[in-house]
Parts: structure tokens; C-alpha cells; sequence
């Protein structure tokens, strides 16, 4: 029998919903079919305007999605500026004001890749954090896989790994709490404020802690070198899931197919107003 996973991702901004599906076509629960996926990726937020839906065009050859969750009291922004750019023209402007009720969402994503265990992936792009605030548990970048997500447990959850603030209020680190592991973190280096900060984040990706490799530069500084899991691992997803009652089985091969970056959660109670600009990615064998 074969089985459709949809998710679906509903914006609002300026009054305009925008709605985008990720879907894939599975023969059982534990077999998922890779698909065609890009291997290079390069976005200056560049347009003959500064239409923001101007990087949303039907073809996909952009950004496929916007994700804009507003918090109880909020009024999340995005929008294109030439107020602050690090590369040409135009850059992305985020206002994001923090809240669990639902969790803040501030960013855009590109679907389409297909990496799998053994290839390396690159991400890279330039951040301004125009705020001296407490920046703890911001995220600013995930890598997600929404294909490996056993069907028959509801309420996707897309595991992955993420850039998240942390040892204090501005250490940026490798999240891997959706796949069971620890965060890798590091406090060398405190986020730069009110500059542009380019932020390099390379993984040899696999499930196994031996195997995988996990750098992250920022400014031309190695601040994480590290091998360890960096992809979802059938045998802990099943025993956190078994932990809670719930039975489940990891639809495989496992590959990350998107990526979203700005402000993809903002647990805290702050608004931090960011700009991103000079977004690079490939996937290598």
C-alpha cells in the first residue's frame, strides 16, 4: 500500500498566506524514495525590487517557503532592504519578537536536496544581529529531514541539526537534540553584534558517532571540530519514542532535503532584529 507524508507550511505576512508542501511517496514505513536533489544552492536576495515574493517563484528555483509563526503579542517581519547588506544590493530583514505561545518563527527555507550519509554539506551565509540582547536559544539555521518520520506516529517532527545560541547569550553551536545527541558547543568565540558575521557550518554527515564530522568557522575561526552523529539514528529515535509509549520506526534511506535559515526559533522573550545576506550551500561525495 502505498502510503503519501504531506506537511504543510502555513504563513501569514502582510495578510498573505503562503502555503508550500513537502511530499514523498513511501512503499512501506521503513522505505522512503530518494529523490533527485541539488547539490548547489546560491542566494543573494537579489531582485528587481524589494518584493519579498520576488524569491518565492513558481519554477522553485529559490526559496521555497516562508515561515512566519507570530507569538502571543507578536509581529514577526521579513522583508528585502538595501539598509544593510554584505553582498550586492539587498539583504534579508528579520524583526522577530520571542515567545513559546506558539514557539516564534521568523525565516525562509529551500527544499530540494538529497543528503545522505557519506556526503559532506556545506551552508554558509553572512548574519548582522543589530540588538544587544540576550541571545540564548536562538536559532538561526536548521538542517531538516521531513521524510524520516515514521508515518504512523502523528505530528511530524522533521529531525535534524541547527545553529543555536548557547554557553550564556551569544556562543553560536551545533543543536542535535531532534536526533538524540548532544549540542556541541563552544565558547571561544562570542557572536560579533552589529557587524556581519560570516558563518560557515561543514558536516560529513552520518548517524554514527564515529563516523561523522562536524566544523563550524565563524569569521575565518575553527570554533567546533568535532566528529560525532549529525543524522538520525533508527535505534535512538525508536527508544526515546519507546520511552514515551509510542512505537516507531524510521523510515529509511535517511537524507535531509531542506534547510531554513533566519530566526527558525526564538524561545525568548526579546526581540532581535537580524539581517542575512550571501547564503552558499553544497552537497559533496
Amino acid at each position: 500500500m502505498k502510503v503519501t507524508l504531506q506537511v504543510l507550511f502555513v504563513c501569514l505576512t502582510a495578510g498573505i498566506f503562503l502555503i508550500s508542501s513537502c511530499e514523498k511517496t513511501v512503499d512501506t514505513p521503513d522505505q522512503v524514495i530518494v529523490p533527485e536533489g541539488i547539490t548547489e544552492f546560491v542566494d543573494d536576495f537579489e531582485t528587481e525590487s524589494n518584493d519579498l515574493s520576488l524569491l518565492f517563484p513558481p519554477d522553485g528555483s529559490r526559496w521555497t517557503t516562508l515561515q512566519l509563526i507570530n507569538t502571543a503579542g507578536g509581529n514577526n517581519q521579513l522583508a528585502l532592504t538595501a539598509e544593510r547588506v554584505s553582498l550586492g544590493n539587498q539583504s534579508l530583514s528579520i524583526s522577530s519578537f520571542g515567545g513559546n505561545n506558539p514557539l516564534s518563527k521568523t525565516d525562509i527555507e529551500r527544499g530540494g536536496f538529497a543528503a545522505v550519509a557519506g556526503q559532506t554539506i556545506t551552508i554558509e551565509a553572512d548574519f548582522y544581529i543589530d540588538s544587544d540582547a540576550n541571545l540564548r536559544d536562538l536559532l538561526l539555521l536548521d538542517l531538516e529531514c521531513c521524510s524520516c518520520w515514521d508515518p504512523t506516529v502523528p505530528d511530524n517532527k522533521c529531525p535534524g541539526v541547527r545553529l543555536l545560541m548557547s554557553g550564556g547569550n551569544d556562543f553560536l553551536s551545533i543543536e542535535r537534540g531532534k536526533i538524540g545527541g548532544e549540542t556541541l558547543l563552544q565558547t571561544s568565540l562570542p557572536f560579533p553584534r552589529r557587524e556581519w558575521v560570516h558563518v560557515v557550518w561543514e558536516m560529513t554527515l552520518s548517524p554514527d558517532e564515529t563516523t561523522g564530522h562536524n566544523r563550524l568557522i565563524i569569521n575565518e575561526q575553527e570554533v567546533v571540530t568535532e566528529t560525532g552523529m549529525n543524522m538520525p539514528d533508527a535505534t535512538i529515535l525508536a527508544n526515546a519514542a519507546a520511552a514515551e509509549g509510542i512505537s516507531f520506526t524510521l523510515p529509511e534511506p535517511v537524507f535531509y532535503e531542506r534547510l531554513q535559515i533566519g530566526v527558525t526559533a526564538n524561545p525568548r522573550d526579546l526581540e532581535v532584529d537580524l539581517f542575512v545576506d550571501n547564503v552558499r550551500v553544497q552537497v559533496r561525495d
